[in-house]
Formats: C-alpha cells, sequence, structure tokens
C-alpha cells in the first residue's frame, strides 16, 4: 500500500509544457519530461512551433498508453500563450504544471552581438516564460487552487564564457524564477529552476551540424562524471520539482550539469 508521503500528486493532473517537441524519435528536454509526466499518469499539452514535433511526442505518449494533445505555436506571441492555457482548460478543466522549456543560443561578446540578436534571444529565452505564466498562474489559482512551474534556464548563466546574450538571457530567467516564487507561493504555487549542463539532445547536435566524437567525448570530459547528460536526465529533474516529493521546494535552482560548474571556467560554446 502506497503510503501518503510517497503520493507525487501527478496522477490525474495536467502539465502544459513548452517546447515538448524534438527531431524525429530524438529525445529532448521538453519531450522527455513530457513522456515521463504521462507514464506518471499527468495529461499533458504538448506545445512546440513545429506540430509534426509535437504530435510525434503526443504518439510516443499514447503508444505507452498515456494522455496527451498537441498544439503549434509560438510563445514569443502572446495571443499564442493565452490559446495554449485556454485551450489545456477546455480539453481537460484544470492546469496543474507548466514546464518553460523554449530557448535558443547565441555567441559572442556585447561587442560582437548584434542589437537585433540580443533582443530575439532575450524575446524567446526569457519573454516566453514570462508570457505563459502570466496565463499560467490565474488559471492554475482557478482551476487547481495551487500548481507548480519549472523554468529551464543553463549552467551559462552561472559560468560565463563567451555566451553573452545567452548567458543574460539564462541568468534572467533565474531572476524571473526566484520573483515568481515570492510573489505566488501565497497562492500555493511553487516556481523552480533547472540549469543544464552538456546534454545531448537533438537541438544540440543539429546546431552542431553533426558534432564528431572527438568533439563529444570533449563535451563529456568536461563533467567530473565523464559522461553527457541527457533529456531524460532533464525530464527526470522536471518531473521531480513537479512532484509532491518537492513540495517545500521553491525558488531555487537545480544544477543538473554531471559537475561541469565544480571546475574552472573554460571560454567553450559546448558545455551547455
Amino acid at each position: 500500500m502506497q503510503r501518503p508521503e510517497e503520493d507525487t500528486g501527478l496522477a490525474g493532473k495536467v502539465a502544459l509544457v513548452s517546447g515538448g517537441g524534438a527531431a524525429g524519435d530524438g529525445i529532448g528536454n521538453g519531450r522527455a519530461a513530457a513522456i515521463l509526466l504521462a507514464r506518471a499518469g499527468t495529461k499533458v499539452l504538448v506545445a512546440d512551433r513545429d506540430p509534426g514535433l509535437a504530435e510525434r511526442t503526443v504518439a510516443m505518449i499514447a503508444a505507452e498508453g498515456g494522455t496527451a494533445a498537441a498544439l503549434a505555436c509560438d510563445v514569443t506571441q502572446e495571443a499564442d500563450c493565452k490559446r495554449l492555457v485556454e485551450a489545456t482548460v477546455a480539453r481537460w478543466g484544470r492546469l496543474d504544471f507548466l514546464d518553460n522549456n523554449v530557448g535558443v543560443g547565441s555567441r559572442g561578446s556585447v561587442v560582437e552581438e548584434k542589437p537585433e540578436q540580443y533582443r530575439r534571444v532575450m524575446q524567446i529565452n526569457v519573454e516566453s516564460m514570462f508570457l505563459l505564466s502570466k496565463y499560467a498562474i490565474p488559471a492554475m489559482i482557478r482551476t487547481a487552487n495551487c500548481g507548480a512551474i519549472v523554468n529551464i534556464s543553463s549552467i551559462s548563466a552561472l559560468r560565463p564564457r563567451g555566451l553573452t546574450t545567452y548567458t543574460t538571457s539564462k541568468a534572467a530567467v533565474i531572476g524571473l524564477t526566484r520573483a515568481m516564487a515570492v510573489d505566488h507561493g501565497g497562492d500555493n504555487i511553487r516556481v523552480n529552476c533547472i540549469c543544464p549542463g552538456p546534454m545531448y539532445t537533438p537541438m544540440v547536435y543539429a546546431g552542431a551540424n553533426g558534432m564528431s566524437e572527438a568533439a563529444r567525448a570533449e563535451r563529456a570530459n568536461a563533467s567530473v562524471l565523464r559522461t553527457e547528460g541527457t533529456g531524460w536526465d532533464v525530464g527526470h529533474a522536471v518531473r521531480f520539482l513537479l512532484s509532491n516529493q518537492a513540495r517545500y521546494i521553491t525558488g531555487q535552482v537545480l544544477v543538473v550539469d554531471g559537475g561541469v560548474t565544480l571546475r574552472g571556467p573554460e571560454r567553450d560554446s559546448r558545455d551547455h
């Protein structure tokens, strides 16, 4: 018999996962979180700019007997964020969890970066989380009287090394997380943040134009565990922070990096 303290509180709940697609059958951070939540009995709305990628995640969940739906959206647009939340509540009657998982990279110093690129990265990496949370939080309060949010940042926020705009955006995610945790703790809503390290995900390797084995080994060696993380590692962290097992944790930054940030900083764009 399951004891009350062992109940994860995920079964029968509803989650919205932004950036929940991934190339092919690859496992990115968002897809992993969506699958793991569904395995725990959570109904999942998978959002992605590419409807085919979101639908593939839904198909993978359905193949395991889980419940999910896909919706194409651009989370940099306020109207799309509002529509996402409304669609989730309309389908399942409530919203309990939000995984803010959308992000893009950028490299270069403030001298090298173009202002329009800086604004675009901040819009995608920070404003999207602001907008989705703006509509998700009232829905959580109205339909569930509680909730939990996880925002995905990066170890670049903790260890700058030549990715100034990206670092700035991911540091802002941490600030947003802490502010929302304080603002909405009284509403029974917890807000936490994950900082992933080197992850083997479809997005990272597509952006690297087919990373060589040597480059991949170098990424692995950046970790004190001498291995890369995967989307599953981030997904498990997301599921934990959304669950009742983290009921007394809010406003915190969980670093999932195999110990990369325990080492001295290196100017290397491949370890984030």
